[in-house]
């Protein structure tokens, strides 16, 4: 009787032998698979350390400041060439001053970039923003922004309006002269130094005049009001109506600035202009006499000499004339012209 497992044994070899090439192919595609795993692990590993070492401390920054910052925007900010952490912290000290969080005009990443992008300085316009904000000064980002594209320096702008600016006139370290003179009708010189109180005009700050411009006009007000003067004496009894006329006017149209106040820090009498003019005139008029009394005597002694000449011209024609007579007489004689008069004798 043949065993029940005798077949066993004969078909257990060419199993295995086929199943070998099966485990050794598992076994292949197990190890590419980890090997794959291995290498994304690792890579996701080199990215999350390269990461955390460029931009985790900012990203961490802006999530403990409560300041939503994705952070594959952080990477492309440096792939634009833009420094992300200046706009993490203008983003953070915008929020934390509570200006400019509307989604649409307000202070976003993508506006403070474009800002950055232009050649703007991000950090003096956003605190430019939150010093108007807490002064209660009406500025917005594109506003700050312009400012500061076109130039001019926005925080101290800013500044300028909460604090006013005292400008000399005229400015000492412009000018070679320390005071403004003017002359009264009477002639007297008046020297005359002021000083311009003015604070920013924010609307007007783009393409408005500068400060030199006011000194210029304050300048050209003042010597008016001390031209329309009687007399020095009536400049230094009121000097307040110099800096009323020429508050009245608005010599601050058109310019960067809004005028506050003048004031007349100092007068001083001069020379007498008038009397020097007139010295001047009198001196000028006594030169003038002489040169034209010395003209009509050179005139005169001109004429004398022509009429002697003239006389000397007569007085050879009547040589001439006197000479003609002889020679008259001769040829009469010769003609048989020439007869003796007698006077006739009465009976």
């Amino acid at each position: 009787m043949t065993p029940l497992f005798a077949a066993a044994p004969l078909t257990a070899a060419p199993l295995a032998a086929q199943a070998a090439p099966l485990l050794a192919q598992g076994l292949a595609e197990n190890l590419f698979v980890q090997a794959v795993l291995v290498v994304v692990i690792i890579g996701a590993a080199l990215l999350l350390a390269f990461f955390l070492l460029n931009y985790g401390r900012v990203w961490l920054q802006a999530f403990m400041s409560n300041v939503p910052m994705n952070p594959f925007d952080l990477v492309f900010m440096s792939l634009r060439q833009v420094h992300a952490k200046t706009i993490v912290d203008a983003r953070i000290q915008a929020m934390q001053a509570g200006v400019g969080q509307d989604p649409t005009s307000g202070i976003t990443t993508k506006r403070l970039e474009a800002h950055y992008l232009a050649g703007g300085n991000v950090p003096r316009v956003i605190s430019a923003i939150i010093a108007a904000h807490r002064a209660d000064i009406d500025l917005d980002f594109d506003r700050a922004a312009a400012i500061d594209l076109a130039g001019r320096d926005v925080l101290d702008a800013v500044k300028t309006s909460v604090y006013p600016k005292v400008i000399d006139c005229p400015d000492p370290e412009k000018s070679p002269r320390s005071t403004l003179s003017a002359v009264a009708k009477n002639g007297v010189e008046v020297k005359v130094r002021a000083r311009v109180t003015v604070r920013t005009n924010l609307k007007q700050l783009i393409g408005g005049a500068t400060e030199e411009t006011i000194i210029a006009r304050v300048g050209e007000g003042i010597i008016t009001a001390i031209g329309s003067s009687s007399d020095q004496f009536a400049v230094m009894e009121n000097p307040d109506r110099i800096s009323k006329a020429v508050l009245e006017r608005g010599l601050d149209a058109h310019t960067a600035f809004e005028i506050v106040s003048i004031d007349i820090a100092d007068i001083d009498i001069g020379e007498n202009i008038g009397a020097r003019l007139q010295a001047d005139q009198a001196e000028a008029d006594t030169r003038k006499a002489q040169a034209m009394a010395e003209k009509r005597r050179a005139d005169a002694i001109a004429r004398e000499q022509e009429m002697k000449a003239q006389v000397a011209y007569q007085r050879g024609q009547v040589v001439a004339a006197e000479a003609e007579v002889p020679r008259a007489m001769a040829d009469a004689f010769r003609k048989g012209n020439l007869g003796v008069l007698t006077k006739s004798s009465t009976p």
